[in-house]
């Protein structure tokens, strides 16, 4: 009767490994946590201020599988992110950074440093910013300041969201699309090439970051392929708009 059950009980968690393998719903080295998203970010009232370490996933990696599957987000989280972050630390102990100082004071005078920060100080503060820009119980829009600053710059939610979308369909290669505050504190859509972003001042757009979306192929190609348009008409129903907000408010 032991080995009966011990036989049974390996059928029913090798079924709930074949399913989650299939749904892409694994968490490495730990139990999967529960995808309810992460906490909303209450707010601090200064611009939030980023490192130059990767910082933990706030979700696992299959919990946004509704618009981009867990295989795409371990590889993108755990290889092309940590490569970034990895280089950057190279970059900045060879260039003389202090990186007890926020990454943002390098992007702002990156034309000043090499190549290799410019890529990789422009992968590591996107992509931080992409991770939590995400959540399992996101979609639907925004609301308070964040809204009516989007309605009034883009005319409607739904304008905007089709000016945005265009922004990262129409970007030739690989790039981002953003939402960013400008000088005169009005909301912009524009979009950069690699990994550059509006901090940089070898950028065309320059501002502070509402929200960015990756529109390079690593982002999408094993659920989409060339199918660009596809993956941005899905991660909207995953876009944090309470931290989107959160960030928002505080430029103001």
């Amino acid at each position: 009767m032991k080995k009966a059950n011990s036989r049974r009980d390996f059928i029913v968690d090798s079924t709930k490994t074949v399913i989650a393998v299939a749904t892409g719903v694994v968490a490495t080295g730990s139990l999967l946590e529960s995808c309810t998203g992460p906490k909303k970010a209450t707010g601090s009232g200064s611009y939030p201020k980023t490192g130059f370490i990767q910082e933990p996933l706030p979700y696992s990696y299959g919990c946004l599988v509704k618009s981009i599957d867990g295989t795409t987000m371990e590889i993108h989280y755990t290889k092309h992110a940590a490569a970034y972050a990895a280089n950057l630390q190279d970059a900045a102990k060879n260039e003389g950074v202090d990186t007890g100082k926020p990454l943002e004071d390098v992007l702002a005078r990156v034309s000043k440093f090499s190549t290799k920060m410019r890529n990789n100080g422009g992968g590591h503060y996107n992509h931080e910013m992409f991770w939590k820009s995400l959540s399992p119980t996101g979609g639907g829009k925004p609301s308070g300041k964040l809204l009516t600053g989007i309605e009034s710059g883009f005319n409607s939610f739904d304008s905007f969201k089709t000016q945005f979308s265009d922004a990262g369909k129409n970007r030739f290669g690989s790039g981002w699309a953003w939402l960013y505050l400008d000088g005169d504190k009005k909301l912009k859509i524009g979009s950069t090439p690699n990994q550059d972003n509006p901090l940089m001042d070898v950028s065309d757009i320059k501002g502070l970051p509402v929200l960015g979306l990756d529109v390079w192929e690593h982002a999408y190609y094993l659920r989409y392929q060339n199918k660009r348009a596809d993956y941005i008409n899905a991660w909207w129903d995953v876009v944090n708009w309470g931290y989107i907000q959160n960030r928002y408010d505080s430029m103001l």
